[in-house]
């Protein structure tokens, strides 16, 4: 098991990795329209990923501390504002969820133990973000870009994106209580959480490729 999981990780910042020569090598393109910022996005978060991965040697206080504060939030709060501001165009909807994740993450930074933070700061952006990519599934079935889903680049955003935070929620939500007690079940959806941030991240590259921009 620990050999597939090997691979998997590997495969893992491979697939992302590809996403990321493929927004680098569409940025020019993309100069003029809000898509240059999830390029961006995906090479911030390689090279944090990178970083991590290859120095674990670094006290795991520093590792928490950095996604607590860091790397999560910057995850979900450019999600929202791809999803809400830009997509949904909805201004409000983007300031209320930012608002909610940054208030409860705070709230619960002074009553838990910072190993426990990462889980539920994954917890608390996923099922605000869950919402927000209900609300894009909705609007492209009521409007003309569902029927043109091969060009719309939020059609393959939101496929990777369903499948891997809906898809991996309870893994997110019960990730130690599986691993103590039920941890078989733990493996198996710990390989599925790996498969799906692959195939995420296959997906925006084919956002990147396939997809039109828009301004």
């Amino acid at each position: 098991m620990k050999e597939i999981h090997s691979f998997l990780n590997n495969l893992l910042l491979a697939t992302h990795f590809l996403s990321v020569l493929i927004s680098i090598i569409y940025l020019l393109k993309l100069k003029k329209s809000y898509w240059k910022w999830f390029s961006i996005y995906l090479i911030i978060i390689f090279f944090q990923e990178f970083f991590w991965k290859n120095n674990a040697d670094i006290d795991m206080k520093y590792r928490q501390a950095y996604y607590i504060f860091v790397g999560i939030p910057l995850e979900f709060i450019f999600l929202y504002w791809l999803y809400a501001f830009k997509s949904l165009k909805k201004k409000t909807l983007f300031i209320i969820s930012v608002s909610i994740y940054v208030t409860t993450l705070v709230g619960f930074t002074f009553i838990k133990e910072l190993n426990e933070l990462p889980s539920l700061s994954i917890n608390i952006g996923s099922t605000i973000l869950i919402g927000l990519l209900i609300l894009e599934f909705i609007k492209q079935i009521k409007t003309d870009d569902i029927l043109k889903f091969k060009e719309n680049k939020m059609f393959y955003v939101n496929v990777g994106l369903v499948l891997f935070y809906v898809g991996s929620y309870p893994y997110h939500v019960f990730s130690r209580e599986l691993y103590e007690n039920y941890n078989d079940v733990w493996n198996v959806y710990y390989i599925y959480f790996l498969i799906t941030n692959c195939t995420m991240y296959l997906l925006f590259s084919a956002s990147f490729i396939w997809g039109k921009t828009q301004s």
